[in-house]
């Protein structure tokens, strides 16, 4: 009985907060959990956005993501539709995507629609001839205790993505891209 007492406080206090977390977000008061990440790769644009941008070689530089497809016929363009099984920590899951702005050589945009919804982007800029900045940003909101959830899970997926990033430089800079 004592148990099910602290469980049930846990969840009104849970909730509590994340009412409270929605409330500051709306507000402006603070700012929705969302990963921003900066990486520079010694490397054209035209060449960092042909690979990165290459939706069926993505698994070759994210880890998490272990397969993908697009539902769509090609080209890729906004409202293009693609499906991803995404594995952290064990946990596999489907992410259901569509582009919402592809912009060669500049602008990737998607919005996940599965069951962490949320949206990506990736900006590609070209620094020099030979070196290109991307800002990637993605917002994840997890299907329970979305706001609590997206604070937790932050600095967790923020490893994983500077991971996945410094993979990519790595394969670009090395010219393993296999092009």
């Amino acid at each position: 009985m004592l148990l099910l007492l602290i469980a049930g406080v846990g969840l009104l206090g849970a909730i509590f907060v994340e009412l409270l977390l929605g409330r500051l977000i709306a507000a402006g008061k603070i700012r929705r959990p969302e990963i921003n990440l900066v990486i520079e790769i010694a490397a054209p644009r035209d060449t960092v956005w042909a690979y990165a941008s290459d939706i069926a070689r993505q698994p070759e530089w994210m880890h998490e993501m272990k397969r993908v497809e697009m539902l769509t016929p090609p080209p890729v363009q906004p409202g293009s539709r693609g499906r991803a099984t995404v594995r952290i920590f064990g946990i596999s899951t489907t992410d259901d995507v569509v582009i919402t702005q592809f912009d060669p050589p500049s602008t990737f945009e998607i919005r996940h629609e599965g069951k962490f919804v949320g949206e990506g982007l990736l900006r590609f800029t070209e620094i020099t001839a030979t070196s290109t900045r991307i800002d990637w940003m993605e917002y994840l909101r997890p299907p329970l205790f979305a706001n609590i959830g997206g604070f937790v899970q932050r600095p967790i997926l923020g490893a994983i993505f500077r991971s996945d990033l410094r993979h990519l430089k790595r394969i670009l800079e090395e010219g393993s891209t296999g092009n």
